[in-house]
Protein backbone atom coordinates (compact mmCIF):
# COMPACT_ATOMS: atom_id res chain seq x y z
CA UNK A 1 0.00 0.00 0.00
CA UNK A 2 1.41 3.54 -1.23
CA UNK A 3 2.10 6.43 1.43
CA UNK A 4 1.71 9.92 0.65
CA UNK A 5 2.73 12.95 2.62
CA UNK A 6 -0.56 15.54 3.28
CA UNK A 7 0.94 18.52 1.15
CA UNK A 8 3.87 18.73 -1.59
CA UNK A 9 6.86 18.46 -0.31
CA UNK A 10 10.55 19.19 -1.54
CA UNK A 11 13.45 16.32 -1.75
CA UNK A 12 16.59 17.74 -3.31
CA UNK A 13 18.23 14.28 -4.84
CA UNK A 14 21.99 15.17 -4.53
CA UNK A 15 23.94 14.59 -7.39
CA UNK A 16 27.82 15.71 -8.92
CA UNK A 17 29.03 17.78 -11.83
CA UNK A 18 29.40 15.10 -14.06
CA UNK A 19 26.34 13.39 -13.35
CA UNK A 20 24.08 16.83 -12.54
CA UNK A 21 20.62 15.47 -13.84
CA UNK A 22 19.17 12.60 -12.74
CA UNK A 23 20.09 9.44 -13.57
CA UNK A 24 17.93 7.10 -16.34
CA UNK A 25 17.92 4.85 -13.16
CA UNK A 26 16.66 7.23 -10.89
CA UNK A 27 13.74 8.12 -13.21
CA UNK A 28 11.68 5.43 -11.96
CA UNK A 29 12.31 6.95 -8.32
CA UNK A 30 11.07 10.34 -9.48
CA UNK A 31 7.76 9.06 -10.83
CA UNK A 32 7.37 7.26 -7.65
CA UNK A 33 7.72 10.51 -5.57
CA UNK A 34 5.81 12.22 -8.00
CA UNK A 35 2.59 9.92 -6.97
CA UNK A 36 3.31 10.60 -3.18
CA UNK A 37 3.29 14.14 -3.48
CA UNK A 38 6.93 14.52 -3.22
CA UNK A 39 8.83 16.91 -5.50
CA UNK A 40 11.94 15.47 -6.58
CA UNK A 41 14.77 17.95 -7.60
CA UNK A 42 18.36 17.09 -9.21
CA UNK A 43 20.98 19.87 -7.20
CA UNK A 44 25.02 19.30 -7.11
CA UNK A 45 26.45 19.09 -3.73
CA UNK A 46 29.15 21.10 -4.61
CA UNK A 47 26.87 23.73 -6.02
CA UNK A 48 27.39 26.90 -4.02
CA UNK A 49 24.16 28.58 -5.51
CA UNK A 50 21.87 25.88 -3.79
CA UNK A 51 19.90 26.60 -1.34
CA UNK A 52 19.58 23.42 0.42
CA UNK A 53 17.79 25.02 3.73
CA UNK A 54 14.29 25.26 1.18
CA UNK A 55 13.91 21.61 1.17
CA UNK A 56 12.36 19.36 3.38
CA UNK A 57 14.77 16.89 3.17
CA UNK A 58 17.90 15.33 0.71
CA UNK A 59 18.70 12.05 -0.71
CA UNK A 60 21.94 11.31 -1.36
CA UNK A 61 22.13 9.67 -4.90
CA UNK A 62 25.00 10.43 -8.03
CA UNK A 63 28.07 12.07 -6.02
CA UNK A 64 30.41 9.58 -7.41
CA UNK A 65 32.64 12.40 -7.11
CA UNK A 66 32.83 12.25 -3.07
CA UNK A 67 36.26 9.92 -2.63
CA UNK A 68 38.20 12.05 -5.29
CA UNK A 69 36.97 15.41 -3.25
CA UNK A 70 36.78 13.77 0.28
CA UNK A 71 37.55 16.37 2.70
CA UNK A 72 35.15 18.72 0.67
CA UNK A 73 31.77 16.29 1.20
CA UNK A 74 32.69 15.95 4.84
CA UNK A 75 32.68 19.93 5.10
CA UNK A 76 29.34 19.81 3.07
CA UNK A 77 28.07 16.91 5.39
CA UNK A 78 28.78 19.72 8.12
CA UNK A 79 27.24 22.42 6.60
CA UNK A 80 24.28 20.38 5.80
CA UNK A 81 24.35 19.66 9.67
CA UNK A 82 24.35 23.20 10.88
CA UNK A 83 21.61 24.15 8.83
CA UNK A 84 19.50 21.28 10.34
CA UNK A 85 18.39 19.77 7.16
CA UNK A 86 16.65 16.26 6.99
CA UNK A 87 19.14 13.77 4.94
CA UNK A 88 18.87 10.03 3.99
CA UNK A 89 20.56 8.46 4.96
CA UNK A 90 22.16 10.22 7.90
CA UNK A 91 24.93 12.07 8.30
CA UNK A 92 27.15 10.13 10.89
CA UNK A 93 26.28 6.89 8.89
CA UNK A 94 27.44 8.62 5.94
CA UNK A 95 30.74 9.75 7.08
CA UNK A 96 31.56 6.14 8.94
CA UNK A 97 30.77 4.27 5.22
CA UNK A 98 32.76 6.60 3.20
CA UNK A 99 36.01 5.26 4.53
CA UNK A 100 36.66 1.52 3.57
CA UNK A 101 38.12 1.14 7.16
CA UNK A 102 34.88 0.50 8.59
CA UNK A 103 35.41 -2.93 7.06
CA UNK A 104 37.68 -3.91 9.66
CA UNK A 105 36.03 -3.03 12.14
CA UNK A 106 32.91 -5.32 11.22
CA UNK A 107 35.20 -7.95 11.08
CA UNK A 108 36.23 -6.93 14.26
CA UNK A 109 32.34 -7.81 15.08
CA UNK A 110 32.43 -11.37 13.28
CA UNK A 111 31.48 -10.42 9.82
CA UNK A 112 33.38 -12.18 6.96
CA UNK A 113 35.17 -9.96 4.70
CA UNK A 114 38.00 -10.08 2.25
CA UNK A 115 41.08 -10.71 4.58
CA UNK A 116 41.97 -7.06 4.75
CA UNK A 117 45.06 -4.53 5.99
CA UNK A 118 45.64 -1.23 5.41
CA UNK A 119 48.74 0.86 4.54
CA UNK A 120 49.60 4.42 4.29
CA UNK A 121 50.30 5.39 0.48
CA UNK A 122 53.98 6.12 1.54
CA UNK A 123 54.39 2.52 3.01
CA UNK A 124 53.10 0.79 0.03
CA UNK A 125 56.11 -0.54 -1.92
CA UNK A 126 57.98 -1.47 2.16
CA UNK A 127 54.99 -3.78 2.85
CA UNK A 128 54.85 -4.72 -0.96
CA UNK A 129 58.60 -6.57 -0.72
CA UNK A 130 56.49 -9.35 1.83
CA UNK A 131 53.57 -10.22 -0.14
CA UNK A 132 52.87 -13.52 -2.21
CA UNK A 133 50.35 -14.18 -4.49
CA UNK A 134 47.91 -11.91 -6.64
CA UNK A 135 46.55 -9.07 -4.64
CA UNK A 136 43.73 -5.99 -5.08
CA UNK A 137 45.16 -2.79 -3.64
CA UNK A 138 42.24 0.37 -3.67
CA UNK A 139 42.33 3.45 -1.73
CA UNK A 140 40.24 3.10 1.62
CA UNK A 141 38.29 6.17 0.46
CA UNK A 142 37.05 5.21 -3.33
CA UNK A 143 34.52 3.75 -5.81
CA UNK A 144 33.92 3.12 -9.16
CA UNK A 145 37.48 0.93 -9.09
CA UNK A 146 39.71 4.66 -8.56
CA UNK A 147 42.99 3.86 -8.02
CA UNK A 148 42.95 0.04 -7.94
CA UNK A 149 45.69 -2.60 -8.81
CA UNK A 150 45.58 -5.75 -9.47
CA UNK A 151 48.71 -8.37 -9.49
CA UNK A 152 52.21 -9.35 -8.15
CA UNK A 153 54.56 -7.96 -6.53
CA UNK A 154 57.52 -8.08 -8.82
CA UNK A 155 55.81 -7.76 -11.65
CA UNK A 156 57.17 -4.60 -13.76
CA UNK A 157 54.10 -3.48 -14.87
CA UNK A 158 52.15 -3.72 -11.35
CA UNK A 159 55.26 -2.17 -9.84
CA UNK A 160 55.20 0.87 -12.05
CA UNK A 161 51.27 1.28 -11.23
CA UNK A 162 52.65 0.92 -7.77
CA UNK A 163 54.92 3.61 -7.44
CA UNK A 164 52.41 6.13 -9.27
CA UNK A 165 49.88 5.61 -6.59
CA UNK A 166 49.25 8.95 -4.73
CA UNK A 167 51.65 8.56 -1.64
CA UNK A 168 49.08 10.94 0.43
CA UNK A 169 45.86 8.32 0.85
CA UNK A 170 45.73 5.34 2.49
CA UNK A 171 44.84 1.50 0.94
CA UNK A 172 42.98 -1.46 1.65
CA UNK A 173 45.31 -4.20 0.24
CA UNK A 174 43.63 -7.55 -0.30
CA UNK A 175 44.28 -11.29 -1.70
CA UNK A 176 42.50 -11.48 -5.19
CA UNK A 177 39.12 -13.54 -4.78
CA UNK A 178 39.27 -15.54 -8.28
CA UNK A 179 35.44 -16.10 -7.31
CA UNK A 180 34.27 -12.28 -8.56
CA UNK A 181 35.74 -13.65 -11.86
CA UNK A 182 33.80 -17.39 -11.76
CA UNK A 183 30.81 -16.24 -10.00
CA UNK A 184 30.41 -13.08 -9.91
CA UNK A 185 29.97 -10.42 -7.66
CA UNK A 186 26.59 -10.03 -5.77
CA UNK A 187 24.53 -6.91 -4.94
CA UNK A 188 21.42 -6.51 -2.60
CA UNK A 189 19.59 -3.98 -1.88
CA UNK A 190 17.54 -3.30 1.07
CA UNK A 191 15.08 0.05 2.26
CA UNK A 192 14.54 0.71 5.55
CA UNK A 193 16.09 -2.89 6.61
CA UNK A 194 14.05 -4.74 3.83
CA UNK A 195 15.48 -6.58 1.15
CA UNK A 196 14.03 -5.52 -2.04
CA UNK A 197 16.02 -7.16 -5.31
CA UNK A 198 19.67 -8.34 -6.06
CA UNK A 199 21.61 -8.55 -8.96
CA UNK A 200 24.57 -10.56 -10.10
CA UNK A 201 27.20 -8.64 -11.66
CA UNK A 202 29.96 -10.16 -14.07
CA UNK A 203 32.84 -8.62 -15.34
CA UNK A 204 33.67 -8.78 -19.09
CA UNK A 205 35.68 -11.74 -20.40
CA UNK A 206 39.64 -10.94 -19.36
CA UNK A 207 39.19 -8.47 -16.54
CA UNK A 208 37.98 -8.71 -12.88
CA UNK A 209 35.91 -4.83 -12.86
CA UNK A 210 32.43 -5.37 -12.64
CA UNK A 211 31.37 -1.49 -12.70
CA UNK A 212 29.28 -0.99 -16.10
CA UNK A 213 32.14 1.52 -17.16
CA UNK A 214 34.56 -1.23 -17.60
CA UNK A 215 32.25 -3.16 -19.04
CA UNK A 216 30.31 -5.19 -16.57
CA UNK A 217 27.11 -6.69 -16.62
CA UNK A 218 24.13 -7.12 -14.24
CA UNK A 219 21.10 -9.63 -14.18
CA UNK A 220 18.40 -9.48 -12.23
CA UNK A 221 18.93 -12.63 -9.96
CA UNK A 222 17.71 -14.58 -6.49
CA UNK A 223 20.57 -14.86 -4.05
CA UNK A 224 19.03 -17.59 -1.92
CA UNK A 225 17.48 -17.23 1.35
CA UNK A 226 20.62 -17.71 2.99
CA UNK A 227 23.11 -14.97 1.16
CA UNK A 228 19.69 -12.90 1.96
CA UNK A 229 19.80 -14.08 5.48
CA UNK A 230 23.69 -13.43 5.91
CA UNK A 231 23.18 -9.98 4.56
CA UNK A 232 20.54 -8.87 6.86
CA UNK A 233 23.03 -10.01 9.65
CA UNK A 234 25.47 -7.86 8.31
CA UNK A 235 23.24 -4.85 8.69
CA UNK A 236 22.15 -5.99 12.12
CA UNK A 237 25.78 -5.73 13.14
CA UNK A 238 26.13 -2.13 11.67
CA UNK A 239 23.31 -1.45 13.70
CA UNK A 240 24.29 -2.50 16.66
CA UNK A 241 27.44 -0.46 16.45
CA UNK A 242 25.28 2.70 16.20
CA UNK A 243 23.82 2.95 12.97
CA UNK A 244 20.33 1.43 13.00
CA UNK A 245 18.80 4.10 11.00
CA UNK A 246 19.00 2.81 7.62
CA UNK A 247 16.73 4.38 4.56
CA UNK A 248 18.86 2.39 2.25
CA UNK A 249 21.79 0.13 1.32
CA UNK A 250 23.22 -2.11 -1.16
CA UNK A 251 25.19 -5.17 0.29
CA UNK A 252 28.01 -6.51 -2.04
CA UNK A 253 29.59 -9.48 -1.56
CA UNK A 254 30.66 -12.70 -3.13
CA UNK A 255 30.26 -16.30 -2.63
CA UNK A 256 33.61 -17.95 -1.43
CA UNK A 257 34.28 -21.57 -0.65
CA UNK A 258 30.57 -22.04 0.45
CA UNK A 259 30.66 -18.52 2.06
CA UNK A 260 28.97 -15.31 1.50
CA UNK A 261 31.70 -12.93 2.14
CA UNK A 262 31.39 -9.08 2.18
CA UNK A 263 32.88 -6.62 -0.08
CA UNK A 264 31.62 -3.27 0.83
CA UNK A 265 28.64 -1.87 2.26
CA UNK A 266 27.14 1.29 -0.10
CA UNK A 267 25.19 3.24 2.36
CA UNK A 268 26.73 6.67 -0.09
CA UNK A 269 25.03 6.47 -3.46
CA UNK A 270 24.71 2.80 -4.46
CA UNK A 271 23.14 2.59 -7.85
CA UNK A 272 20.17 0.52 -7.19
CA UNK A 273 19.44 -1.01 -10.36
CA UNK A 274 15.79 0.37 -10.55
CA UNK A 275 15.11 -0.61 -13.94
CA UNK A 276 15.54 -3.67 -13.65
CA UNK A 277 13.13 -4.26 -11.08
CA UNK A 278 10.90 -1.28 -10.78
CA UNK A 279 8.28 -1.88 -9.11
CA UNK A 280 11.41 -1.73 -6.12
CA UNK A 281 11.32 2.27 -6.81
CA UNK A 282 7.84 2.25 -5.23
CA UNK A 283 9.04 0.43 -2.05
CA UNK A 284 11.44 3.14 -1.81
CA UNK A 285 9.36 6.36 -2.44
CA UNK A 286 6.86 4.77 0.19
CA UNK A 287 9.39 4.19 2.63
CA UNK A 288 10.80 7.74 1.64
CA UNK A 289 7.11 9.56 2.29
CA UNK A 290 6.87 8.02 5.52
CA UNK A 291 10.46 9.22 6.74
CA UNK A 292 9.10 12.83 5.09
CA UNK A 293 5.57 12.48 6.68
CA UNK A 294 7.69 12.56 10.58
CA UNK A 295 10.39 15.13 9.50
CA UNK A 296 7.85 17.65 7.86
Amino acid sequence: MSSSVSRQVSLALVTSTDFAELHPDDAFLAVALRARAIEPVACVWSDPQVDWASFDALLIRTTWDYFQRHAEFMDWLTRIAELGVTIFNGIPLLRWNSDKAYLLELAAKGVEIIPTQIVAGRELERVMTNMRGEIVIKPTVSGGAWHTLRGCAGEPAFDDALAALPAQLDYLIQPFVPEVVENGEWSLMFFAGHYSHAVLKRALPGDYRVQSTFGGSATLSDPGAAIIATARAILATVAAIGHADQAYVRVDGVMAHGRFVLMELEFIEPFLFLSLQPQAADVFADQLAQRLVRSV
